[in-house]
């Protein structure tokens, strides 16, 4: 399958779609499933294993940590040579992990079960990415919608995990490995059109030799990614709890304000996706962090419900730019597409998984809400990095500064 990554496509997603990105798109949903799994079990481990904080935080760092020191290996490695196998064989052991973690009373044995599937989520994401984005011919849109199905994975996982412990306790995880198999099996039937021909990349950035690697502002945008990992892993680690202390509710509603937060991701994504093919990644990127301080001020401090509008709003603004930082991380390094991908999917990403276990120190040293009012230092961050930043690709022709 030829697919023209010279510029930019013109054809809508919802028209002439290949069976290549539908995989993509379905297999990224079911992946990063695994990934919302983990903050949607913490309450139930918690409850059932008498877990603080910290405990619970920990189960979050399982599922980051090997797959933020591994996802920019497999960059490099696909980098030297494609191993679409890795897409399929991910999506299994980020199931396999999950499945395993409820089995037994050993917080040992679960946090390895999660890490494994974490070590799976960073096997998939960077060959994936890589696919997607010579799948989508350049397309912004055509991204968002790979990054949004990976947002509705996570959606997904607040109503998916209730359903299966809640009628089988937490002994009954194996049957959420089930998703990752099926798509597993799925995805290997359908490795030969994912496969990329050799000269597939992004456009090179304007004014600059298409060889050329843009270290310096990838790194900076790297930094940018993890404050926002920060911000995104602290909410959905601890949302479920925040909202039964705050509301004196029960875990339903703390699932339920969990799923609008993911829910509103989804626009977010998409969203910002439409917005990029009008202006700047890096005006949509300052704006949105900065639109982040105001959403955690109400999901934070405001009275009663507001708190379920303070989610949206802020699961909002923090997905906006989603998307944006995959593409823009690999038209800085058009050379090094995987590693681009390892990082902007991967290891930035998971920053925050390893940042929970100190909002959970923090809240059992103080409260909930303390620790994660911090989170608004990050906001302050992710805006400031983003000066000096441009946009290798602006409609206007010109590398411009977020202007």
């Amino acid at each position: 399958m030829a697919l023209r990554t010279d510029q930019p496509s013109t054809v809508p997603l919802d028209r002439g779609i290949t069976r290549a990105r539908w995989v993509l798109c379905v297999g990224h949903a079911v992946d990063d499933l695994y990934q919302g799994a983990v903050p949607a079990l913490i309450p139930y481990l918690a409850l059932a294993r008498h877990y603080d904080y910290a405990a619970a935080a920990g189960i979050t760092l399982a599922a980051t940590l090997l797959s933020s020191l591994a996802q920019p290996l497999f960059g490099m490695l696909t980098d030297r040579r494609p191993v679409p196998r890795l897409i399929p064989y991910g999506l299994a052991l980020a199931g396999l992990g999950i499945g395993l973690s409820g089995l037994g009373e050993s917080y040992l044995l679960t946090w390895l079960a999660v890490a494994l599937s974490g070590l799976g989520v960073a096997a998939y994401h960077p060959e994936a990415a890589r696919a997607a984005r010579a799948a989508s011919a350049g397309s912004h849109v055509a991204m968002s919608w790979f990054s949004v199905a990976g947002t509705l994975g996570f959606t997904a996982a607040p109503l998916l995990v209730p359903l299966v412990v809640e009628s089988g306790g937490v002994a009954a995880t194996p049957l959420l490995a089930v998703p990752a198999l099926v798509m597993a099996v799925v995805t290997g039937y359908a490795l030969p059109a994912l496969r990329r021909p050799r000269a597939a990349g992004p456009p090179a950035p304007a004014g600059a030799p298409a060889s050329t690697d843009q270290w310096r502002p990838f790194l900076r945008l790297s930094a940018v990614i993890m404050a926002r990992s920060i911000i995104a892993f602290g909410i959905s680690t601890f949302l479920v709890l925040f909202t039964q202390q705050r509301l004196s509710a029960g875990p339903h509603t703390g699932q339920a304000v969990l799923l609008t937060f993911f829910a509103a991701g989804v626009l977010g994504t998409l969203w910002g996706g439409r917005l990029a093919e009008r202006h700047s990644r890096v005006r949509i990127m300052r704006v949105a962090y900065l639109a982040t301080v105001p959403g955690l001020l109400v999901l934070l401090f405001a009275p009663g419900h507001w708190l379920l509008l303070g989610a949206a709003w802020t699961a909002v603004a923090l997905n906006v730019p989603f998307s944006l930082h995959v593409t823009l991380g690999q038209d800085y390094l058009p050379n090094r597409i995987g590693t681009a991908s390892g990082v902007t999917l991967g290891l930035a990403v998971s920053v925050g998984g390893l940042a929970a276990p100190l909002i959970g120190t923090l809240a059992d040293r103080t409260t909930l809400q303390v620790a994660l009012t911090t989170l608004l230092l990050c906001s302050a961050a992710a805006v400031l990095l983003t000066i000096g930043l441009h946009d290798p690709t602006a409609r206007d022709g010109r590398a411009t500064s977020g202007g």
